[in-house]
């Protein structure tokens, strides 16, 4: 028998006076971490028919997170699954009218800036501090609201924070600080990502602080300009936990509202990428050599350099003790996992000090332009900071564009 042909959500949701369903059909949404609450928002996301999310985790699914993890299996577990790729899958299934696009790896490693430019919000579902600071800073550079999530136990927070208005980081104490300054900008924060412990937390708690996430970015769709000042806004019945935070108390089934309103004047993150140059023309998989010269065309400049930023490219690596050299030509994220697949290094990364020989900066004096940028460490769909005669511009690989 012939499926039947429908819309999705179509008289349903079309009930609803505020619900716009080409809004919702053409929203893009980026969930960043797959975990409980991943589950949760995206599950819900699906349902309410957004038509395009995009999924970030690098981390595999263990028995432990079944108990809590709506779109997981056993089955997943024991074949060491992808979450990002399980929960693309599942919410496909779920509404085969929306596309799931997964992305294995670290969201400011793996994730292309120009995707964090392109989406209507972002929904972060992390559990390290570090996470969300890294998150904060893309989504404040790209002038884009974030929705952070926190579940422990029977609480959980929901934090809506919007450039101009409140930042993670202004929040941050010193003593928060001075932590995450120990371990961002090298291969620890994979690390420490990696071997933190588990907080006991429930499905309920997970279900609860999802579905507020995802009730604050159906509002963040439907608002005209949503990070514009009051006067530019389309007039709409939400009122939206902008510069707020909303805490639910299961123990004594408490809910309140605070004011998290942080904002300071001398704050690194509020450093924001205007005036983009979408280049058609260019992509990730390009060697170095042939971008150099393109950003020279596009750019009418005779030199430039590409900063690496936060990931800078690594080819050799060196042990006080023995001494030894050791050929990598890898991205600085992913030195950490090079040491611990490779026995001699890992053995010897517990007992001597590393030095590591890299570019922080690329030009035509790279030993190594036939390799492609994204080997290097640049991802798909990013945005390229370069230094020209002429001053700063930024160049977005518009050509892998999602």
């Amino acid at each position: 028998m012939e499926k039947e042909k429908y819309e999705w959500g179509e008289g349903v949701f079309t009930l609803l006076s505020w619900f716009k369903k080409d809004r919702v059909k053409n929203a893009r949404v980026l969930v960043a971490g797959c975990g409980a609450l991943g589950n949760e928002v995206v599950k819900n996301l699906a349902l309410f028919g957004v038509g395009h999310i995009y999924v970030v985790d690098f981390d595999k699914i263990e028995l432990s997170n079944l108990t809590r993890s709506v779109l997981f299996r056993e089955e997943d577990a024991y074949n060491h699954a992808y979450k990002a790729e399980i929960v693309a899958k599942r919410a496909s299934e779920i509404n085969p009218q929306i596309e799931v696009v997964p992305i294995v790896g670290n969201l400011f490693s793996d994730v292309g800036f120009g995707l964090y430019r392109s989406v209507d919000v972002v929904i972060g579902c992390l559990d390290s501090r570090i996470a969300r600071y890294q998150l904060n800073r893309l989504c404040m550079r790209a002038g884009k609201s974030w929705i952070d999530g926190s579940i422990e136990n029977l609480t959980g927070a929901v934090k809506v924070y919007v450039p101009g208005v409140n930042c993670y980081e202004c929040g941050l104490s010193r003593d928060e600080f001075n932590h995450i300054m120990l371990r961002t900008g090298c291969a620890d924060v994979v690390r420490s990502q990696t071997a933190k412990g588990r907080v006991a937390t429930t499905p309920i708690s997970a279900s609860i602080v999802g579905a507020l996430q995802v009730q604050e970015a159906m509002k963040i769709i439907h608002i005209e300009n949503p990070d514009e000042g009051d006067d530019k806004r389309e007039v709409t019945p939400f009122k939206t936990l902008q510069g707020r935070m909303l805490r639910y108390e299961g123990m004594t089934n408490a809910m309140n509202i605070y004011k998290i309103s942080s904002w300071k004047n001398t704050c690194a993150a509020h450093e924001q990428w205007t005036g983009v140059i979408a280049a058609e023309e260019l992509s990730a998989s390009m060697t170095v050599e042939n971008v150099l010269e393109a950003l020279k065309k596009i750019l009418n400049v005779e030199n430039v350099e590409i900063n690496m930023c936060n990931n800078k490219f690594i080819d050799v690596i060196a042990t006080d003790y023995p001494q030894k050299e050791f050929e990598v030509m890898i991205p600085e994220s992913k030195l950490d996992n090079y040491i611990k697949k490779n026995k001699e290094l890992r053995q010897l990364s517990y007992r001597t000090l590393i030095h590591k020989h890299f570019y922080e900066n690329i030009d035509c004096s790279f030993p190594y332009k036939t390799m492609t940028l994204q080997q290097i460490g640049i991802p798909a769909f990013d945005v390229l900071q370069v230094s020209t005669e002429n001053g700063v511009s930024y160049v977005e690989l518009s050509a892998d564009r999602y």
